[in-house]
Order: C-alpha cells, then structure tokens, then sequence
C-alpha cells in the first residue's frame, strides 16, 4: 500500500488549533490533485468563497490530497494555504487515482460529512449549498448529476461525454437505483458509510464503483441536478483506453451480480 503522510506545517499546525469537539455542521471538503500547480490560485479562491458562502450553515475543512503529484502542486499548496487553521494537506508518495485520492480524504476526515470537489472546478464548488442538505437521514450519499433533466452540461469534449453518458446508462442498467449520472467525482458523502470500502479500481473507474457498491448494500444515493463545464488550464488526467477497459471490467462484474443476485 502507498504511503500517506501529513507530517507538513499545515497539517500539524491544524491538528493543534482545531478544537478536539468539531461543531454540530461540521463538513469536510476533500481536494483530490495530481499536476495542478497552475490552478492551485484559483482553487484556493474557490475555497474561500465557498468558505464564505456557508458560514453559519456549516463549518467547513479543507483537506488537500496530494496524489503523488510530480510538478510543484504540493509547494503550491503550501504557499496556498499556509497560516489557514481550517486547512490540511495529505500526501501520496506516487500517484495512484482519483478514487483513491478521495478515499484517502474521506478516511482522513473527522466529520460525519464529506464533500469532494474537483481541483479544476468544473463543478463550481458553490453547487454544495444544494448538495449539503440533501444528505438527510437515511441518505448515505448526494452526488452531482449533470446528466440529469434538468442537469446541464456545457463545453465538454465529445469523445468524453460520451464515455460518460454511456457508462452511466449501462451502470443504470445493472443497479437497484437508477440514476442518470455514475461518474461525477463532486459528491457529499455519509462518512461512516464510505470509509470502509474496498475498491478494486483507484482511478477514475472507482468513482463509479462506489455507487456499485454503495446501492448493493442497499444504500441510499441521491441525485442532485448540477452544471458540469469544461475544465481549463491544464489537460484532463483520464487514461482513455484504460478507463474504458477498466468500466468494462466493472460493469461486466456488476452485471454478473445483478443477474445471479435477481
């Protein structure tokens, strides 16, 4: 297993000036990068608007999982946040996905809820003012869903809308809740019910199978309508051919489980 280390200033700095009993609200905000020095500013921007935005409804953490990132991502985050109690950093010695990115978030939070946002922002990390309190009793996850009626998706490639499109409709086939969107990484989690999974695929697959998962122990995920926009600044980190491969695998394992499971 990859090492995780926090042993960095922020990191121990908030450790000692968070108080030991976390509000009520109390929401963590996990940020998966890999490469993304050039937007780190403006992700930064992005959190303390969103910080803004919510205060008084909840009391937001950031938590930033460097995931083995080989630019100046990790120095950046550093210059970024340096001084801010409510931020954290989290360190993957190599790069290992996305979906373990978040996983490592989640299993390193200290609330109940989790939200994670992409460090591009495609979704503009605003939208969580609806997606927070759509996490009611009973619900273990919300997750954004551009595809959804009245989503909206805008200057996305082609060739990658439709490998998202066509997973979700064939994930859709092959679960007890459908949804309309499978792969969006912009979510609020139920922590409690998230952290103890085991997944078989880190990358961006495993944002998929964590719904796959979550509906076959008979959770409940709920939908919220988002905006989905292109991402700018640096190029999408997806592997086309092997995140193609990879949702095959998965679907073809959840498709054999729900047939013997039906």
């Amino acid at each position: 297993m990859s090492a995780e280390t926090t042993s960095n200033p922020i990191s121990d700095n908030a450790s000692r000036v968070r108080p030991a009993g976390l509000p009520a609200h109390a929401v963590t905000v996990v940020v998966p990068c890999f490469n993304e020095e050039a937007l780190v500013p403006a992700l930064a921007r992005a959190c303390a608007n969103l910080a803004r935005l919510l205060e008084g409804q909840y009391a937001l953490d950031f938590l930033f999982v460097d995931d083995g990132s080989t630019d100046s991502t990790y120095a950046e985050l550093c210059r970024a946040v340096d001084g801010s109690p409510n931020h954290a950093i989290v360190r993957h010695d190599r790069n290992r996905g996305i979906a373990a990115a978040i996983m490592t978030g989640i299993r390193h939070a200290r609330s109940s809820i989790v939200c994670s946002i992409d460090a591009d922002c495609t979704y503009d990390p605003a939208q969580l003012a609806e997606m927070i309190p759509l996490l009611v009793e009973g619900v273990d996850l919300v997750t954004a869903s551009p595809y959804h009626p009245l989503g909206r998706v805008r200057g996305v490639p082609p060739w990658r809308l439709a490998l998202s499109r066509t997973a979700s409709r064939l994930y859709r086939c092959v679960t007890r809740q459908k949804l309309f969107t499978y792969t969006s990484c912009f979510r609020v989690y139920r922590r409690g019910a998230v952290a103890d999974l085991e997944l078989d695929h880190d990358d961006f697959v495993g944002i998929a199978e964590v719904l796959w998962r979550l509906d076959a122990r008979g959770a409940r995920i709920v939908e919220c309508p988002a905006f989905l926009q292109s991402r700018t600044g640096t190029p999408s980190k997806m592997k086309l051919l092997k995140t193609i491969a990879g949702h095959g695998r998965l679907l073809a394992r959840a498709a054999w489980t729900w047939f013997v499971g039906g």
